[in-house]
């Protein structure tokens, strides 16, 4: 079956992508607002939060990669006609990922006060970011296996689903954090920071649970271990090498920022922990279409419909475009109540308010690196991602970063690095696709 590259299909994976892909900003976001509320030493819950928050996403981020490997594969196969050729590899490709989870996990529980203070965290910042993530570090495993299920789904076409989980983990998420940071009078005991990494632990386990049911209910994967292992099994373990080291590229960028920020004093990476947070919702909004372009990428790439392959990388950049204009001017209308749903503290929110409008501008550059991203993953072109990552990290965000401190930019030299990362991001991926499969699209 020819797949249709339209308004309706591409929404039709790309809005459940969506709001599954905002699901876990928006519990990063509901930790932030909530924490950064607490009245009990609440900017250094804020800073501990924001600390911890930008680890945990880099562990998830790196060995999550099992994700976008498995959902290229079975949407070439499917594509192909040739999905029953891969039906055992998800299971292969999960229960060594999880494995994988476990080890790193148990290697950082003993290092604990060691990895936060790279961080320059210290004194009451420090004690928070230990209790923090010793309660929510737990929950890794869990996240990397619903990501792993919603990979498999994406894979599919199908990207309803991981939305219904990921709404249902928020959701859980929110009421949580109210009931266990704040406590109710009389029944539950206010746990303040300790409360929201509680929250965020059962939902991730509830939603854990509901993946795997949805996953043996609804579709003909099996999550039995079988051997011997699957033909495509080495490749999925070289696409996420090369994503794996991507990724560490990535996060590089995001822990020198978060490094930085606290360096230069509470109230900056206070500020950052609300900046970054509303980037990553930017991000993972826009991403629906990436979503929508990895899915249906792959599949138009099994089917070699070049033509409908560079349809859909037309269409999904210029919806993206769309959604991203209507953030940005949502992002300047609302510019103050957007700051003070976050904290209530004068000097973190004037902070906040120095920088944000180069998060807001950033945008559109933002949705070409994440549309192009996405195709790319889902064509398997892991090798050329990681490459780019790499030099824009390294020729890019770094020596842009340290330039800006040395000339005293501060916070603006994070924020500056960031967009010049972003561009090289961009306009690179939109190079390499250009040159690659504009040749082969007849009558382009």
């Amino acid at each position: 079956m020819s797949t249709q590259v339209n308004f309706k299909s591409i929404n039709q994976l790309a809005i459940p992508a969506t709001i599954s892909g905002i699901a876990e900003p928006i519990l990063s976001i509901t930790d932030t607002a909530i924490v950064g509320n607490i009245p009990v030493d609440g900017l250094e819950s804020l800073a501990a939060a924001g600390i911890v928050g930008s680890f945990l996403s880099m562990l998830i981020w790196v060995l999550g990669q099992t994700r976008s490997s498995i959902s290229a594969i079975i949407s070439q196969y499917l594509g192909a006609g040739r999905l029953t050729e891969v039906k055992d590899l998800p299971a292969q490709a999960i229960f060594f990922n999880i494995l994988l989870s476990i080890v790193v996990l148990l290697s950082t529980v003993f290092l604990i006060e060691e990895i936060f203070a790279l961080f320059n965290a210290s004194g009451k910042i420090l004690e928070y970011c230990i209790s923090y993530y010793a309660i929510r570090v737990w929950g890794f495993p869990l996240t990397l296996f619903t990501f792993a299920v919603f990979g498999i789904f994406r894979g599919l076409q199908n990207t309803f689903y991981p939305m219904v989980i990921a709404m249902l983990g928020a959701g859980l998420n929110i009421l949580l954090d109210f009931v266990l940071v704040y406590g109710i009078d009389g029944w539950v005991p206010a746990l303040y920071l300790e409360g929201a990494a509680w929250a965020s632990l059962i939902s991730q386990a509830i939603m854990a649970i509901i993946a795997l049911v949805l996953l043996l209910k609804k579709t003909e994967i099996s999550m039995k271990l079988v051997f011997p292992l699957n033909k495509e099994m080495k490749r999925v373990v070289f696409m996420s090498l090369n994503l794996f080291v991507r990724t560490l590229a990535l996060n590089a960028a995001l822990m020198l920022a978060v490094r930085e920020a606290t360096t230069l004093g509470d109230q900056f990476i206070g500020a950052h922990t609300i900046a970054i947070n509303l980037w990553l919702f930017s991000a993972f909004f826009i991403d629906g279409f990436a979503a929508a372009g990895n899915s249906m990428g792959g599949r138009l790439l099994g089917a070699q419909d070049y033509n409908g392959l560079w349809e859909l990388a037309k269409k999904i950049m210029k919806y993206g475009t769309i959604v991203s204009l209507g953030l940005m001017a949502f992002g300047f209308i609302f510019y103050r109540p957007i700051g003070r749903i976050f904290s209530n503290e004068t000097v973190v929110l004037d902070t906040f308010y120095n920088i944000f409008y180069i998060v807001i501008i950033g945008l559109p550059m933002n949705t070409l690196a994440f549309v192009f991203d996405g195709l790319f993953k889902g064509m398997g072109e892991m090798k050329y991602l990681r490459n780019v990552l790499l030099a824009a990290t390294l020729l890019g965000f770094i020596p842009c970063l340290y330039l800006g401190i040395y000339l005293g930019w501060g916070l603006y030299a994070i924020w500056i690095a960031f967009v010049v990362w972003m561009m090289i991001r961009g306009f690179s991926l939109v190079w390499k696709f250009r040159i690659k499969f504009q040749p082969l699209v007849q009558n382009p």
